[in-house]
């Protein structure tokens, strides 16, 4: 019983020493002190310099603490340039005050435009914040408020810290805080009251004056003068004088009735409504007495246009509209839409276009048959917008169009500018090169070149405009549908000029440029196959007239036919390989050559049998001869390799791929690869009767034919030659196909392009687009054409930071728009940064207007509003130089004149004569507005609390406005003598 009854004894003991949640907190505080390295003095530091709160960088730390199960954060901010400056010379001084209650003293940083609020109240540049946790209640009681306070006066007792520490009591948004600051022998107590109105005996500087010399109870007489600075700020926010940030619409255009003047080639700019909201003036009396001046319930000396210091802060509208980039938003979104176009504009609408695209087969068999040939005389350029939409008319009234007729024409005439004159095929072709006329200069631009990087296209080309239109229409002629029947008329312009053998205007010569988007590449390819289709049609005329004038001359008149032939064959090839066929029933072939039809008037009359066999030559090559006799070895006239478009080649390269590694397939993949080479090599046989294999690789691979100097048996040095080892590899593709290559001139191979296929290839897939594809293909030179824009507008206003934006936002574009695979949301937020740049460039407008800055007017003033208005932008507060007196002051005077006497319906001063003027100066409407915020700092050194205490700092800083009566006092005391 006795063991029992012990062990029960020892159970129950309970420790009392353990620690308490309180002194659990205080230590934990302490802890984060020590890691921070707050403790010790820091006041050998240097007094801030002027503006160094707004230049310098503030920086905070933070960590989580709990009392109990609540939560808080501790966050020490700290202005970062001030404490590296000085590091690690703290070396102790004894009865130097702290650093924070110098700063309570400190001039240079009075109304910091940009800071904590704790700074901007007392002063401060280094300080730590206790404050609840996000989902914790506010402390509002007072015995947690006293709790949390003794809890910090511990821990900075503890470590000796000299930091002031402050702890966020009451709800959040009434920024109430409470806390302490020790030193040596010295302790200053920082205190807020906010009251929601002023009370009226409160509302002047001799009220406040009061406050403060009560508070700190000093019984000197004379009493230490009161240092006082005095902040009142002004806003104005009406802008009504000022015109329309935009053009008014036009009504009596074809385009009119939008805003912004818009018109077809050119992307709107600039904001709907005022992007500046508000204009703050702050102004400052920083060096006051109390007995210099006088503010009273009865009188006031302080005067705005008497201050000796004016600052000025803008207040912009939040998200304002603006015209590029509702565009874009709304070009971007069409980009998201899933319909099809017969989703959009009916199945009956679009039937009668997809019976002409449904079979291309028949398409493909017009090559094997004749076909009648139309007189270029009869073809009217003028036509061709209104015969290609002629089948879609006959099932649709005009009034159910989802795009205007007026509108579509002046569109389609935009894109296609060539169609409002009527041309012959001759003339069409020349206009349609005069685009890339001036390609050299072009080149020179970066502007120009900015395609490349963005993989857009040229500025100038069919498809840039393409998109400018599709853009404009969706946004303001009926969206989605509109857009639809755009698409599908230009797809029928474009067939009709395929049809018709009419290039395409607008767009650069020669193959697909991969470099560019890939609608571009296609639109390409649909004018190089018009091209060869031209060269076809006049090969065969010039044939056919060769014929008939055979019929009609005697044989002796041979010399007569040859010169219309070859000039006709110069004037169409100008010295390239064509194809085209013939429809001789005794010989059909697909590639023709306007250099093998003169070469073979000039054989003919040869007397050696290998010249009269050559067909096909175009030059002597290098002066060399063939390796079995010596006729010279001639460069054959060949046919150009086929075009392709990028999916074309991913798709080929798809296909090579699949073949596998195996030898059948490496084989395969060869004999697919080298039908070019065999082209090639038949040519040569052609130009060069009797060559072997070795003369073919000189000419096409010269490294693969190795020569090297040899003595022979006379003893002389002879350079001989001989094929490379992969050449001579058992199984080489070279070998093979120079054995299967029949000596054929490239005028009478198969063809290599099919241009007819390739062409009706393109119209299919364009008739096959989505609008939503048609803006992804288009969404490149849209950004590329809202860049263009954002430099005009910027290269205008001439706003640095704009700049750089623009040269960095054109490297991120190029690196969205190349991947296959776009990340749209990457997009959408790239759409909103070029949106940012536009509202930066239209609030500098806006300022440059309101401020009077132009071209036409220069001088020092106008150099200096250039100068402050561009320092509006940049900076949160600018002061103005000169105050009331200087040109940015005496702008901002009248500003403030014409907005009151708007408000009370006065006449402006534009409106008064000059003899007027002056009588106006007495009416009684006010040149300001009452201040819409009051600042008072009030600051003294005195002994407290006794007489003989030490004297420290002390400080009220008071904030006065309509809705808000703010006290925030600093009162040091003396722990030593008291």
């Amino acid at each position: 019983m006795a063991a029992d009854s012990d062990e029960s004894e020892v159970f129950e003991i309970t420790d009392f020493t353990t620690a308490s949640e309180w002194e659990r907190f205080v230590s934990r505080v302490e802890e984060v002190l020590n890691d921070w390295k707050l403790t010790g003095n820091s006041a050998s530091r240097l007094s801030p310099e002027k503006g160094s709160y707004t230049s310098g960088t503030w920086c905070e730390k933070s960590q989580d603490i709990s009392f109990a199960d609540f939560k808080f954060y501790i966050t020490h901010h700290f202005l970062k340039d001030e404490c590296e400056q000085d590091e690690g010379t703290d070396t102790p001084k004894e009865d130097v005050l702290p650093l924070a209650m110098q700063d309570l003293l400190c001039m240079n940083n009075d109304f910091p435009p940009r800071a904590h609020c704790l700074v901007r109240w007392y002063g401060l540049r280094d300080f730590v914040v206790i404050s609840p946790g996000t989902n914790c209640e506010a402390i509002i009681s007072e015995s947690k408020c006293n709790l949390l306070l003794s809890s910090v006066s511990i821990s900075l007792a503890n470590c000796g810290c000299q930091v002031p520490m402050f702890v966020q009591i009451q709800q959040k948004w009434r920024r109430m805080y409470a806390g302490e600051c020790q030193g040596p022998g010295v302790r200053t107590d920082f205190e807020i009251v906010q009251l929601r109105k002023v009370p009226s005996q409160y509302n002047h500087l001799s009220g406040l004056l009061d406050i403060f010399k009560s508070k700190i109870g000093c019984t000197l007489f004379p009493l230490p003068p009161v240092n006082i600075a005095i902040r009142f700020t002004y806003i104005l926010q009406d802008w009504q004088q000022y015109s329309w940030p935009q053009q008014p619409p036009d009504f009596d255009t074809l385009l009119g009735g939008e805003v912004g003047g818009v018109e077809f080639g050119k992307l709107p700019f600039g904001a709907c409504e005022e992007p500046i909201s508000e204009l703050h003036l702050a102004t400052t009396w920083p060096h006051l007495t109390e007995g210099i001046v006088v503010d009273n319930d009865v009188y006031s000396d302080l005067d705005p246009l008497q201050a000796p210091h004016w600052s000025v802060r803008v207040k912009t509208t939040e998200n304002p509209q603006c015209l590029l980039g509702d565009f874009l938003t709304e070009f971007f979104k069409l980009c998201c839409k899933k319909e099809f176009t017969e989703e959009v504009l009916g199945r009956g609408l679009t039937e009668e276009e997809g019976k002409e695209n449904s079979d291309i087969s028949s398409a493909l068999s017009k090559l094997t048959e004749p076909t009648a040939t139309v007189p270029i005389t009869k073809l009217s350029v003028s036509n061709m917008v209104h015969t290609a939409r002629k089948h879609i008319r006959r099932h649709r009234r005009i009034d159910e169009s989802p795009l205007n007729t007026d509108v579509l024409n002046s569109v389609l005439l935009y894109l296609f500018p060539d169609a409002a004159v009527e041309k012959s095929s001759e003339n069409m072709k020349s206009k349609t090169a005069q685009p890339n006329s001036s390609e050299t200069e072009q080149d020179k631009n970066s502007d120009y070149n900015l395609f490349l990087q963005l993989k857009s296209a040229p500025s100038d080309s069919l498809t840039y405009r393409l998109a400018l239109c599709v853009c404009l229409v969706n946004y303001n002629y009926g969206g989605l549908r509109a857009v639809a029947h755009l698409w599908q008329e230009f797809v029928l312009e474009l067939r009709y000029r395929w049809e018709n053998n009419y290039l395409i205007y607008g767009l650069a010569g020669g193959p697909p440029d991969l470099r560019c988007c890939l609608l571009h590449q296609k639109l390409q390819m649909l004018n190089c196959c018009i091209e060869r289709k031209r060269a076809r049609d006049e090969v065969r005329k010039t044939l056919e007239g060769s014929k008939d004038r055979e019929r009609r001359v005697s044989g002796g008149s041979q010399n007569s036919r040859q010169a219309p032939e070859s000039a006709a064959s110069a004037n169409t090839s100008q010295g390239k390989s064509w194809d085209s066929w013939s429809d001789s029933e005794d010989e059909f072939f697909e590639c023709l050559s306007d250099q093998g039809e003169i070469e073979a008037p000039q054989t003919e009359g040869g007397k050696d049998v290998s010249k009269s066999k050559a067909e096909g030559r175009l030059h002597p090559y290098n002066n060399m001869t063939l390796l079995n006799s010596t006729e010279p070895l001639y460069v054959p006239v060949t046919q150009e390799p086929a075009p392709m478009t990028e999916d074309l080649l991913e798709e080929q390269s798809e296909v090579l791929a699949k073949l596998g590694t195996s030898a059948e397939g490496t084989h395969l993949r060869a004999r697919m690869q080298s039908a070019c080479l065999l082209s090639d090599m038949e040519s040569f046989k052609a130009a060069n009767p009797g060559c072997v294999l070795e003369d073919f690789v000189r000419w096409y691979s010269p490294r693969d034919y190795v020569e090297e100097e040899v003595v022979d048996e006379k003893g002389n040095t002879v350079v001989k030659g001989e094929l490379s080892p992969r050449m001579k590899i058992p199984g080489n593709m070279w070998v093979e196909a120079w054995e299967t290559a029949r000596v054929t001139p490239a005028r009478r191979q198969r063809r290599l392009f099919d241009d007819t296929k390739e062409a009706e290839k393109v119209l299919h897939y364009l008739a096959m687009q989505k609008p939503a594809d048609v803006a992804c293909h288009l969404l490149p030179c849209m950004i590329h054409a809202a860049i263009l824009k954002l430099k005009e507008e910027e290269s205008v206003e001439d706003i640095p930071s704009v700049k750089k934006s623009i040269q960095q936002t054109i490297s991120q574009a190029s690196k969205l728009l190349h991947p296959p695979n776009r990340d749209y949301k990457k997009l959408e937020d790239f759409i909103n940064q070029l949106m940012v740049m536009e509202v930066a460039i239209t609030r500098a407008r806006s300022l440059k207007a309101k401020f009077s800055v132009s071209e036409d007017e220069k001088g020092e003033d106008t150099d200096e509003l250039e100068k402050f208005v561009s320092s509006l932008l940049e900076e949160p507060e600018v002061a103005v130089i000169g105050a009331g007196q200087g040109p940015a002051g005496s702008i901002i005077h009248r500003l403030f004149i014409n907005s009151q006497r708007a408000a009370l319906l006065a006449p402006m001063d534009e409106d008064l004569g000059p003899d007027r003027k002056l009588a106006g100066r007495s009416s009684k409407v006010a040149d300001f507005p009452p201040p819409a915020g009051r600042e008072i700092l009030l600051r003294t050194c005195v002994p407290r609390p006794a007489p003989y205490s030490k004297a420290l700092p002390q400080r009220l800083f008071c904030v006065l406005m309509r809705d808000e009566f703010r006290l925030a006092g600093a009162f040091s005391t003396d722990t030593s003598f008291f």
